[in-house]
């Protein structure tokens, strides 16, 4: 298996040596200071450090009180003090186990980080011979560098910050911050300019201009990012606080309200049974298990190298209702390839196949090259011919070739500048130019790109025959990546509206998008018509998600509600959006819409299963807590339960074994299918809702037949 694989390899949910490893972290979290942001845990906080200080006092007043009319067993008080806060430990763990899964990646990126000596150019104009002799470089430590200064890095060097480079090429070892083995050229001047500051040049040498301070490097970001200290609540996710503070204050008022109640039908209630029952009654599932689910999301996405600059981005590409997408290099592999050729009447397919081989021969392009393989699946394999002389592609004739030593020429190029090209020495007949014009009109309406071939004959004058002849035409396409179509679809029963943009003309974007399977297109797109795209998208209510990677697109990533950066690309677009797929791969913003997806589903799934657990234990608790008083009650005792004392002993324990159990889903997500808002709730209603009503009465029961075995339960 490849270095690359094994990093993509998707970690355990939940191992011991993760538990271990966050127990001190866990045990950490239990000061109040850093609960209280939590209500529904720091309500728990309370109720676990009152009852442990009625624990403490009750032999000094009497011993234990009463519940149900039945005497409290020795060690109840003590008993639930414990479970109490064994269950806010185990909240904490939750999230402790979901931030250290970032640990072991931050640990990685800090050995990046290790000062290195940079070489700043004092003074620098701009030239391009900076690194020259003359140049006055002064050797000081990375991090004395300062924003703009300009630094010289030679191969073998780490480089010192993040920056642009202002001058030359080189391949850069990468590894360290996207665990790709294989080495990425950065060079000035393009959307491939970035270089980030920990990473080695293993060849040439680059002038780079800093674009960070020190402490505010792209790797800090993702250390602090990695281990959630950045992580920031989502409008949900306080959202969803507000709701659990409020259901906690209905229970507590609920609670409030029995002790008087059973005072009156001459059964008090113990203060450590009310605090036990507020604890059961309030969602402490959910509560405990919210901000790991945020996190969680978090390191989904850097499992996936792709880093979210805040838990609010994560949340908003679930959210997501318009996708947009680039045609090259995410929609289409990015280079037109020949698919096909085809020849004038009364011209042999071979010798048009021959023809366009050997003016490509020559041809760097991955056009070029596509021509000469296509020509060798059909059988036709020639080397270039000795004495030829090569006549490379320019943009003033459109046309490249070759001339070959007996006099003769062959040209291919646009219909026109061939046309053109023939017509110097005798004009093309008008029924082989109204062909080439059908042929090559066929072809840009279908979304190609029409390349003439043609021949002059040095030696036609001498013997009558036409001195230019058209030999055919050679169709290129954009190659639409394997798969694209069924994804699209995927997104559409997701209720995503997928727009391809590009900057084709609008017969080759719509040939391109019927192909692909996208809903809609925008051609000839100019910066300010992505800008403004985006924008009547929001204004018509939907949240917009878009890639790129140039600084022309900094502005659109900046007002997309999810913009992922290309990790390759500009300074500029990397800051403008809220995402940066370190592996710089277009068709990942597809997977970011499916983990976000993820994350809202998950917390509406553990939600849904808190609010059916807690209404569960409510029904479970108070038949066997009351039955002793009013023995109608005795019927509704479905579980038969023992007593009071182990009714109420079985649901803390089992309220705090519960969220442990669901650690592993929180981390891992509720598997996601695309489906509509509707179909998402029936399936949460069904699984998890009757699931958080079976679970507290099978739970508790259990548990319930343990602790009668305990002398005085």
């Amino acid at each position: 298996m490849s270095e690359r694989s094994e990093t993509k390899r998707p970690r355990g949910a939940f191992t011991w040596a993760q538990l271990v490893q966050a127990l001190p972290g866990a045990l950490r979290k239990l000061n109040p200071a850093a609960l209280w942001r939590n209500p529904v845990m720091f309500l728990v906080w309370i109720g676990a450090a009152l009852t442990t200080a009625i624990a403490i006092f009750e032999p000094l007043t009497g011993g234990p009180g009463a519940s149900g009319g039945s005497a409290v067993p020795i060690g109840f008080t003590a008993g639930i003090a414990v479970w109490l806060w064994l269950t806010v430990l185990f909240a904490n763990l939750a999230e402790s186990v979901a931030e250290g899964r970032g640990k072991a990646q931050a640990a990685s990126l800090r050995k990046t980080r290790t000062s290195t000596m940079a070489h700043r150019v004092d003074r620098y104009d701009g030239s391009a011979d900076a690194d020259a002799e003359h140049a006055a470089i002064t050797e000081i430590a990375s991090s004395e560098l300062g924003f703009d200064d300009v630094v010289i890095v030679a191969a073998g060097e780490l480089i010192p910050g993040d920056g642009d480079i202002v001058h030359g090429i080189a391949t850069v070892d990468e590894s360290a911050i996207t665990g790709e083995s294989a080495p990425v050229i950065r060079e000035s001047g393009g959307d491939r300019s970035a270089v980030t500051g920990g990473t080695r040049v293993l060849s040439d040498r680059i002038v780079v201009r800093i674009t960070s301070k020190p402490g505010e490097t792209f790797v800090d970001r993702m250390i602090a990012l990695v281990e959630g200290a950045s992580r920031q609540k989502t409008p949900n996710e306080i959202a969803l606080n507000i709701l659990l503070a409020s259901l906690s204050i209905v229970f507590v008022i609920v609670v409030l309200t029995l002790n008087p109640m059973a005072s009156y039908a001459a059964s008090p209630v113990s203060i450590t049974v009310l605090v036990a029952l507020l604890v059961c009654l309030i969602p402490t599932t959910i509560g405990a298990l919210l901000s790991a689910i945020g996190i969680a999301g978090m390191d989904r996405l850097v499992q996936r190298n792709v880093l979210a600059m805040s838990g609010r981005a994560v949340e908003a590409a679930g959210d997501v209702t318009t996708l947009l997408l680039d045609k090259t290099g995410t929609i289409t592999y990015g280079n037109r390839r020949a698919s096909a050729f085809i020849a004038m009447p009364g011209v042999a397919e071979d010798e048009l196949a021959r023809a366009a081989a050997l003016s490509s021969l020559a041809d760097p392009t991955p056009e070029g090259t596509s021509v000469v393989e296509l020509a060798a699946e059909g059988g036709i394999r020639i080397a270039q011919p000795a004495g030829a002389i090569v006549v490379p592609f320019t943009a003033q004739t459109r046309m490249s070739g070759l001339d070959l030593a007996d006099g003769s020429r062959i040209r291919k190029g646009a219909g026109s500048a061939v046309v053109a090209w023939l017509d110097e020495e005798g004009e093309v007949h008008p029924d082989v130019r109204a062909r080439l014009t059908r042929e090559t009109g066929a072809i840009g309406q279908s979304g190609g790109t029409p390349l003439v071939v043609a021949t002059r004959s040095a030696h036609g004058a001498s013997t009558g025959e036409p001195t230019g002849r058209v030999l055919g035409v050679i169709h290129l396409k954009d190659i639409v990546k394997d798969g694209l179509r069924d994804r699209f679809e995927e997104l559409r029963r997701m209720g995503i509206r997928t727009v391809m943009i590009t900057g084709d003309n609008p017969l080759t974007a719509k040939a391109i998008a019927a192909e692909a399977g996208v809903d809609d297109f925008l051609a000839e797109a100019t910066p300010e018509d992505k800008l403004a795209l985006i924008r009547r998208e929001q204004e018509g209510g939907n949240l917009v998600a878009m890639t790129g990677d140039g600084t022309n697109d900094a502005p659109a990533l900046a007002q997309a509600d999810v913009g992922v950066a290309m990790n390759t690309g500009t300074s500029a677009a990397k800051e403008a959006g809220n995402m940066v797929d370190l592996d710089s791969d277009p068709t990942k913003l597809i997977d970011v819409v499916r983990i976000g997806k993820q994350l809202l589903i998950t917390r509406g799934a553990l939600t849904t299963f808190s609010l059916a657990n807690d209404i569960a234990k409510y029904f479970a608790i108070i038949p066997a807590m009351f039955m002793g008083v009013f023995p109608g009650l005795a019927v509704l005792n479905v579980m038969g339960l023992h007593s009071p004392a182990s009714a109420v002993m079985s649901a803390i324990i089992f309220n705090a074994i519960v969220i442990v159990v669901l650690i592993p889903l929180a981390l891992r997500g509720v598997k996601y299918r695309p489906a509509n808002a509707s179909r998402i709730l029936s399936r949460n209603l069904l699984i998890y809702g009757i699931g958080g009503i079976i679970a507290p009465f099978v739970g508790i029961w259990l548990i319930d037949l343990v602790v009668r075995l305990i002398p005085g339960f």
